[in-house]
């Protein structure tokens, strides 16, 4: 596979904190309208994105219940750019940062998200054209 066509993406921030979540998967979204075969490596907080037991929740102040609030699940979102990859045959790999995964609790994740270490960002890294860090700060 060609560098050309592979982007890294090392992200950070949890789920439903800022708006860099929303912007990252956005960044995501458009590397797989130009066809380029996406990596994402999950440390910190961004681990709890893939999280399984995410729950959809109402919102008693505007008196919806989680139907009618139809608030987002990054979980959700992640699944999508999986099918969305599947679908036009490009590749998409997501790897939750183990040892982060273990300081949150958050083991059980969507299908398609694997774990593993730093080695997996160096080698994420090292086999793609550019690689963007989205820290907290």
């Amino acid at each position: 596979m060609s560098h050309d066509r592979i982007l890294t993406f090392a992200f950070m921030e949890p789920p439903f904190e800022s708006e860099r979540t929303i912007t990252f998967f956005r960044l995501l979204d458009a590397a797989l309208d130009r066809d380029v075969d996406v990596r994402v490596f999950a440390y910190e907080g961004a681990v709890a994105l893939a999280f399984a037991h995410q729950q959809p929740h109402g919102n008693a102040m505007h008196g919806r219940d989680s139907g009618e609030e139809a608030h987002p699940l990054t979980k959700d979102w992640i699944r999508a750019l999986q099918e969305k990859a599947k679908a036009k045959r490009i590749g998409f790999e997501w790897i939750n940062c183990g040892l982060c995964v273990d300081e949150r609790g958050v083991n059980d994740v969507i299908d398609g998200c694997g774990r593993g270490g730093p080695p997996d960002l160096w080698r994420y890294a090292s086999e793609a054209r550019n690689t963007l860090t989205i820290g907290t700060r």
